[in-house]
């Protein structure tokens, strides 16, 4: 398999925390990947390292072998490299279907696509087939504000979708959902992956990762301390003995 996202000798310190030492892995095209550790392992900083909104103190991230690291966030996106976040980032004042209207109209800017926003009949279309997708077109009209935290959720990931990423890193995609939700987000992610979608996840939701994911990378006080096969992962001792002794500091401190 081809090497898409590569993470090599990443570090990244917050004065005294070193929130990753020296952190590589790579996320094979074509696969879904998973990324776990204990809470304040680096998880989330990674992500933020990888999408450009934090800059790593040394190493690379390489996007089908091309640095990216120092890139600003829209040019990593706009090289094929979509998001979520931990909490979920959308217009709760806006409609579903406008937000996803904003989504497709973000290379105008996210002021000008908000104000714009009407947007023309084809990316209507889009905007609803991609709802539809996901299981929310029932709710097109529905304030984003209102939906429950699955529903936004799947908003999310239909948002992402709007720009047809060729890596998408989702930062803990089930938190918070109820497994009815779990399971349909699960099911439209292997429908991705059988498209051709590439998949890294961070996820504290053990059952989901090791059901979903091919390969998993673990994380511990900011450095790689195992990859393999979720069977791999959850037999290595070194595994346990890290989420039974890692750190309570919240993820976002990291």
């Amino acid at each position: 398999m081809t090497a898409l996202l590569e993470v090599d000798g990443v570090s990244k310190a917050y004065g005294g925390l070193r929130a990753l030492d020296g952190a590589s892995f790579t996320v094979e095209e074509g696969s879904i990947a998973g990324l776990i550790g204990p809470n304040g392992s680096g998880k989330t900083t990674l992500f933020n390292v990888a999408t450009g909104y934090q800059r790593p103190d040394a190493g690379e991230v390489r996007l089908r072998s091309e640095p990216v690291q120092s890139l600003r966030p829209d040019q990593i996106f706009a090289r094929g490299v979509g998001r979520t976040f931990q909490l979920t980032r959308i217009f709760g004042r806006l409609t579903v279907l406008e937000n996803m209207l904003v989504a497709t109209q973000r290379h105008e800017g996210w002021l000008r696509s908000v104000v714009r926003g009407a947007g023309s009949q084809a990316e209507r279309d889009r905007a609803r087939e991609l709802l539809d997708f996901v299981g929310i077109a029932q709710l097109e009209s529905l304030h984003a504000g209102n939906l429950s935290y699955g529903q936004r959720r799947l908003l999310e990931l239909a948002y992402v979708l709007v720009a047809d990423p060729q890596v998408i890193l989702l930062d803990e995609p089930a938190g918070g959902v109820n497994p009815t939700l779990v399971e349909h987000l699960a099911d439209r992610i292997r429908e991705l992956n059988r498209g051709g979608k590439t998949f890294l996840i961070v996820e504290h939701d053990m059952g989901f990762v090791m059901d979903l994911c091919v390969h998993i990378t673990v994380l511990d006080q900011g450095r790689v301390l195992t990859t393999g096969t979720p069977a791999e992962v959850r037999n290595d001792p070194a595994v346990l003995d890290a989420y039974l002794g890692g750190a309570d500091d919240d993820e976002e401190a990291a």
